[in-house]
């Protein structure tokens, strides 16, 4: 069954895809690592099917979450060729970073200042994505092993274009008939 337009069926992506679930995630572990300097194994995905055992109280580490994944309500149809187009559209990726330990409220606010400086913005753009917006830094204190942790919480959109190809063939000649004078 073919995956273009000259038969009658469902259409799926033929190229290469976007990065997504885990290797998004890689990618978003790196940003964080690099900006917070916290030692590799410290910035953890916040929701992982198997969980890693808890750090200590007097660790200093942070967990991350994509929580929201929004689009553009019109993408564009770009790049047709004789075998197939693009669609072009923009995604806004709202993330959570949770940052806990002793030294929780330093580590988040130099990682909120980091996201201002260009050079970052300009590693972050390697990824594929760009900085839209973020909120303040929230103290969320919380009750782990029955010990109060110092969290603060932080959201940040980012965003990406993404293109997917499609087997939509263009129209190369129509069998047309004209009748009357």
């Amino acid at each position: 069954m073919g995956n273009d337009t000259t038969t009658a069926t469902w259409l799926t992506p033929t190229g290469a895809l976007p990065d997504d679930d885990e290797v998004l995630e890689r990618s978003l572990s790196e940003w964080i690592l690099g900006l917070t300097g916290l030692p590799e194994g410290y910035v953890r995905p916040r929701w992982t099917p198997v969980q890693p055992p808890q750090l200590p109280q007097d660790t200093n580490w942070c967990a991350f979450g994509i929580i929201d994944i929004s689009d553009d309500a019109n993408p564009a149809f770009q790049n047709q060729t004789d075998d197939s187009a693009e669609m072009w559209k923009h995604e806004q990726i709202e993330c959570m970073a949770s940052f806990y330990g002793p030294g929780s409220q330093g580590i988040s606010s130099q990682f909120r200042d980091g996201l201002k400086v260009s050079q970052n913005n300009a590693q972050l753009n390697v990824l594929g994505l760009s900085l839209g917006a973020y909120t303040k830094l929230t103290s969320a204190p919380e009750l782990i092993n029955n010990q109060w942790v110092r969290r603060y919480d932080m959201i940040i959109q980012l965003r990406r274009k993404l293109v997917r190809t499609y087997g939509i063939k263009s129209i190369l000649s129509v069998p047309v008939s004209f009748f009357g004078d």
